[in-house]
């Protein structure tokens, strides 16, 4: 059995005997493949450390996160468009987040069109984050539809017709530990959704699944958001592994 986690920060652990047991815990719950996506230039170095560290097991993405979207957010694009990586497998995690800061929309707007443009040209992926700017992203994303466009919705956490939007322009959902959330609502939501369109992620150390909700999340606990999945699917927790994994490959290429 092998579980994909699809968008995890892992790399923040950079103490590296820490970060063997994160990754050896890993292991022990067939959590084998894990795709990494930075925020900033800063965070480059740590995706790489890890992926380096298990190039079989972690794969990099790269891109301006919104939250680290700035004044300076042209200067910093062209710093992480300059870095030569060859082995990125998608242009993330990125998008527009107006839960923080209203004020950098503009700025917002034009780093998330910018990086989907540059995404198209190298033909990778993109990996959506969106907090509370729903609208925003989905308009760039109409506009900007086409065969090469594909990739991601992080974190899904949204209603049913956002969902079949989101499908319906050739994305996949993100399901991680809020899934398990009891007053969440997303279980009720994944009833009318086919499992060829969701993907799992941990988005550790955020988000932890129930029973770990509150503590410190990390990708060996991708098992919990899977078994939540598979009740909900009527499905057993190695379909659910098996069928998610397989959408990872889709969309990633590895």
């Amino acid at each position: 059995m092998t579980f994909t986690d699809t968008h995890t920060h892992l790399y923040y652990e950079t103490d590296t005997e820490n970060r063997k047991l994160l990754m050896e815990r890993c292991f022990s719950n067939d959590v084998t493949r894990l795709f990494l996506p930075n925020v900033d230039l800063d965070t480059v170095p740590l995706v790489l450390a890890l992926t380096n560290a298990y190039p079989e097991n972690c794969f990099p993405m790269l891109g301006l996160h919104p939250c680290n979207v700035k004044e300076d957010y042209l200067k910093e694009l062209q710093s992480l468009e300059n870095i030569n990586l060859p082995s990125i497998v998608a242009i993330g995690e990125i998008g527009i987040d107006l839960h923080w800061d209203k004020t950098t929309l503009v700025f917002q707007q034009d780093a998330f069109l910018k990086q989907i443009k540059w995404a198209k040209e190298l033909d990778l992926p993109i990996v959506i984050h969106c907090r509370e700017a729903f609208d925003e992203v989905y308009e760039i994303l109409l506009a900007e539809k086409d065969a090469k466009l594909r990739g991601i919705f992080h974190c899904f956490s949204g209603t049913l017709e956002q969902a079949q939007h989101i499908i319906a322009l050739g994305f996949y959902l993100g399901i991680g530990g809020v899934v398990t959330y009891k007053n969440a609502g997303l279980d009720k939501i994944l009833v009318d959704i086919d499992i060829q369109n969701i993907v799992l992620e941990t988005d550790s150390p955020y988000l932890a699944p129930v029973p770990y909700r509150g503590k410190s999340n990390e990708s060996s606990y991708l098992p919990y958001i899977a078994a939540r999945v598979a009740v909900i699917k009527n499905l057993r927790i190695d379909e659910v592994a098996e069928l998610t994994t397989k959408n990872s490959k889709r969309i990633f290429g590895v």
